[in-house]
């Protein structure tokens, strides 16, 4: 059965609740649940080197876009690379566009060309 935009309520996130981003580093992944357990959105990475990352893809479900979860997932991300002082290659064009409108150099000195 589909789901509208409309029809897909928000849980959490109409409560006005934080977003909560999850990183499962097994997995390699940074994740927000939605609605509960049912949807999430998802940044993934892979190693590329040995203190290397690749952010590599951001998804949020259509019923959630254009809500800011995104931007909580490339924050997360981002911050992850400078907190284990690791370098990263952004593959994911959110993530180009997230640096480009958040231009902190903490970010900027760690990313690969």
């Amino acid at each position: 059965m589909a789901h509208s935009a409309a029809a897909v309520p928000l849980g959490a996130l109409e409560q006005g609740c934080p977003i909560r981003v999850e990183h499962d580093r097994r997995r390699r992944q940074f994740t927000v649940r939605l609605n509960g357990c049912h949807d999430r959105a998802v940044l993934l990475y892979e190693y590329v080197g040995k203190r290397i990352v690749d952010l590599q893809h951001t998804e949020v479900p259509d019923a959630y876009r254009g809500r800011g979860i995104a931007k909580h997932l490339a924050k997360a991300a981002l911050d992850f690379v400078v907190e284990e002082d690791l370098k990263a290659h952004l593959t994911c064009w959110y993530l180009q566009k997230y640096v480009k409108e958040n231009p902190l150099p903490q970010y900027l000195e760690r990313l690969q060309p």
